[in-house]
């Protein structure tokens, strides 16, 4: 048993330091740096050993070795950037027997490990093949100073100094020098280091043998180029230019290592014989050479040889995105499929969505799960065909289109291609990049896709294309139809709380430079942060608001010196100032005159309040709130309507002739249109003939005929999403839509009552209070 003694502790990070020997060390934790400081104060010894993972910040017990080396600090120096450099000797190896963490720094209870002075003839010719293979590793590393050698021979009469000093000075992994430290039977020791030293002095001399060779070979090259140089001064002195020469024939050996179809090396050849035709001088050179160098970067014969594993793929999908299970399902049968049929062509999925529901984010982690290159291409406002087809050679300055680009770019012909905001593109005297697309997209054209610039047929049928958009009315029938449409709906309340918790709370954490542990905050504080800071269909506002409340916390931590930030109910208002959204625009009382529509947008669903007022006048119909065509035309069909119905209802038939009727939609600067809003009119518009008024609590979406027949809208799950938020749970909808059910949220459809309704008779019944 060796004596015992109660130290401070050091943990290092990638090195192991051996006793006999001295070192520098810098040391930056806070942890560490209490710890030299107390070993300072007392006695100037301290233990140190090595952490097993190097990533780790804050090290337990189990995190680092239980043999390391005590040792003493004989200087510290200060630097400029709060770091402190120790220089330190090792006395002995100990272990440790108890670990303390008060917070400040570690203290730990370590005894010494005796050496073993075991001398036998197998310890001294231990020693001695040590000894002699050392030399060799010296002789091959050339950076070895004499004074190790004369310390080595020293210690041939002590088989563990000559352990440690080495061990120390081998540059192999931390890992194998611990083995040896922890080692405390001396033949074992021994015979552990001349295995490391055999294995050291192979792997030196391969380092020697590869060095030798590329100088060896560097050499040839200097050689080479300087033998280049000289003709290239004679050329010159004579007159003459080979550079142009020189440039033929590193494209023609170009051609040789890739395998290109036969008409692009017939298009080659020809491009390469005009080049030796132009003169230097001419600006038609560089044009030329352009060319030919795009044409030899293309992937014409590069494919991803992708092994196709359908539960990691399922795996890589559920990692990085909650929900959006159409879109992984149709990923999966792909894959499915082209594990039985390897020739089967790639689908082209068209994403539509509201803003922020993982539309682009999705499609790097498809192509993660598929294992191919990924290509994005944003097409938000593109007005020139160019931009797809590329522009023709005869131009000044022309390039290949955006498609081509991202060919080159991903380096294969069949990468995962994201056409992003495809909706937003639009036309002028430049063309229609829209109708571009046509032939890209289209599985029977795109196998011979001809870009302008290039001017030859490439293969674009094996490349995976996934476009996104936020409105599907914005894209050509012709281009749809050439895609698989997903549609990606709005997030609820508990999608969000599980993207926030899963996803979002970490990311930010990591953006803000803070670590897991410094930001607190519970499912009630991210349940009120969704509900009073954000009202949208996706979760980047979110993750604004997430990002927000972690620069503050981030900002307590540094200026109070705290350790945590805890984020509550009580202090949310500190972080995030006040609510945006304490109040909704649902009324609450019942109204004349008032009713509540349901209206699906490009960034989800809203609720559409609408106002009538009945005035005397001379029948005129007005329609205000900045209404598109449909919507006004179906205006009228819902006061035509109840023309007809006038008797039944109860209202004087000459009501149209003696009144004027004014149709408001509430927030007139923001554009409206669609028919679903014809049962909303009819009803508030017969609520200010007849007096009755409408229930508050009551939602209502549809299409009104003439006859009052009530007919089918879509965005059914957006708009029950708006009415969910705003807190109206009961639901007005067309019988046509019950199909549409299934795709609502359980949680959403087990606190909403859906009313399906084929007539106005219907709606009228339920939404008037009689």
């Amino acid at each position: 048993m060796g004596k015992k003694s109660t130290l401070s502790f050091l943990p290092l990070r990638g090195m192991v330091l051996f006793p006999n020997n001295g070192a520098h060390i810098d040391i930056g934790r806070d942890k560490s740096v209490a710890a030299l400081e107390e070993c300072l104060a007392h006695g100037r010894q301290i233990m140190l050993s090595a952490q097993k993972d190097v990533e780790v910040e804050d090290p337990k017990r189990e995190d680092v070795y239980e043999i390391g080396t005590v040792c003493q600090v004989q200087h510290v120096t200060k630097l400029n950037n709060g770091i402190m450099r120790a220089q330190i000797e090792g006395l002995y190896r100990a272990r440790i027997l108890d670990f303390r963490d008060d917070g400040l720094f570690i203290e730990v209870d370590v005894e010494e490990i005796e050496e073993d002075k075991t001398d036998t003839k197998e310890i001294q010719a231990l020693i001695r093949a040590c000894i002699s293979k050392f030399e060799d590793w010296v002789k091959l590393s050339h950076k070895i100073p004499p004074e190790v050698m004369i310390a080595v021979n020293v210690a041939m009469d002590d088989g563990g100094i000559l352990c440690n000093v080495v061990t120390n000075h081998l540059n192999c992994k931390y890992q194998d020098k611990q083995e040896i430290l922890g080692i405390v039977d001396l033949k074992s020791r021994l015979e552990a280091l001349y295995k490391l030293l055999l294995q050291e002095v192979e792997i030196m001399e391969l380092e020697n043998k590869i060095v030798f060779d590329v100088n060896k070979q560097m050499n040839k090259i200097q050689k080479e180029y300087y033998l280049r140089e000289q003709i290239k001064a004679i050329n010159k002195e004579l007159g003459e230019d080979d550079e142009i020469a020189e440039a033929i024939e590193e494209y023609r050996q170009k051609m040789k290592e890739h395998t290109y179809p036969e008409y692009v090396t017939e298009a080659l050849e020809k491009e390469l014989k005009r080049l030796e035709r132009t003169n230097p001088a001419s600006p038609e050179m560089g044009v030329i050479q352009n060319y030919i160098e795009w044409v030899l970067d293309l992937p014409w014969d590069i494919e991803n040889q992708e092994t196709i594993d359908v539960k990691e793929a399922q795996k890589t999908l559920d990692k990085h995105h909650y929900g959006l299970t159409k879109v992984k399902e149709r990923i999966i049968e792909y894959l499915s499929i082209k594990a039985l049929s390897p020739d089967i062509k790639a689908p082209i999925v068209c994403l539509v969505g509201p803003p922020g529901v993982g539309k682009t984010s999705i499609a790097t982690s498809i192509a993660q799960a598929l294992k191919r290159k990924f290509v994005r291409a944003s097409l938000g406002g593109v007005r020139d065909e160019a931009e797809i087809r590329g522009h023709r050679r005869t131009y000044v300055g022309a390039m290949p289109g955006r498609i081509i680009e991202g060919i080159k770019n991903a380096g294969s012909k069949d990468p995962l291609f994201l056409l992003d905001e495809v909706d937003k593109m639009a036309s002028d005297y430049r063309g229609d990049p829209v109708s571009a697309l046509l032939e890209v997209l289209d599985p029977e054209q795109n196998s011979t896709f001809s870009d302008h610039y290039i001017g030859l047929a490439f293969d674009l049928s094996k490349v995976m294309w996934i476009i996104t958009a936020n409105d599907l009315g914005n894209i050509p029938r012709p281009l749809r139809d050439r895609m698989e449409i997903i549609m990606l709906p709005s997030y609820t309340e508990v999608e969000k709380m599980h993207i926030a918790k899963e996803y979002l709370l970490d990311k930010v954490k990591k953006a803000n430079g803070l670590k897991k542990s410094q930001v607190n905050m519970s499912d009630e504080v991210i349940s009120k942060i969704i509900e009073d800071y954000t009202r949208e269909a996706g979760v980047r506002e979110l993750e604004r608001q997430l990002s927000k409340a972690c620069r503050k916390a981030a900002y307590k931590i540094v200026t109070e010196k705290k350790k945590s930030v805890r984020i509550t109910k009580k202090n949310i208002t500190d972080f995030l100032g006040k609510a945006k959204y304490t109040e909704t625009k649902a009324e609450k009382e019942n109204q004349v005159g008032l009713c509540t529509g349901l209206a699906w947008t490009e960034v989800g669903g809203v609720i559409l309040p609408v106002e009538v007022a009945v005035l005397k006048g001379k029948g005129n119909l007005l329609l205000t709130g900045q209404l598109g065509d449909v919507m006004k035309e179906s205006g009228r069909a819902a006061l035509t309507c109840i023309r007809a119905r006038s008797e039944k209802l109860k209202i004087d038939e000459k009501f149209y002739e003696e009144n004027d009727i004014h149709v408001h939609f509430p927030e007139g600067a923001v554009p409206k249109d669609g028919p679903s809003a014809g049962i909303t009119m009819t009803t508030a518009i017969v609520s200010a003939l007849t007096g009755k008024k409408v229930r508050a609590d009551v939602a209502m979406t549809g299409e009104i005929t003439l006859r009052g027949k009530v007919l089918p809208i879509g965005g059914l799950k957006e708009k029950s999403l708006a009415a969910y938020r705003e807190g109206i749970y009961t639901v007005i909808m067309p019988k046509a839509n019950e199909r549409d059910l299934d795709e609502i949220a359980p949680e959403v459809k087990a606190k909403m009552k859906f009313i399906p309704v084929e007539t106005i008779d219907e709606v009228l019944k339920i939404a008037l209070v009689d």
